[in-house]
């Protein structure tokens, strides 16, 4: 990998962490996957496999 490459990288990593710190400032779940399955990261920084609220919500109203 060279500089340029890595340093695209760096900046992308930065910004992925700082979008995940804003969504939980903001009490927004974060969504992670492993090994096919979803885990959910709340605001408290609890991380859980059930279907937070806030995306029932949103699962409702697409039905």
């Amino acid at each position: 990998m060279n500089d340029t490459e890595k340093k695209i990288l760096k900046i992308a990593a930065r910004a992925v962490k700082e979008a995940q710190m804003e969504n939980l400032r903001k009490g927004i779940p974060n969504v992670y996957s492993k090994n096919k399955r979803l885990y959910f990261q709340l605001s408290d920084g609890t991380i859980t496999q059930e279907i937070p609220e806030e995306y029932k919500r949103l699962e409702e109203k697409q039905n």
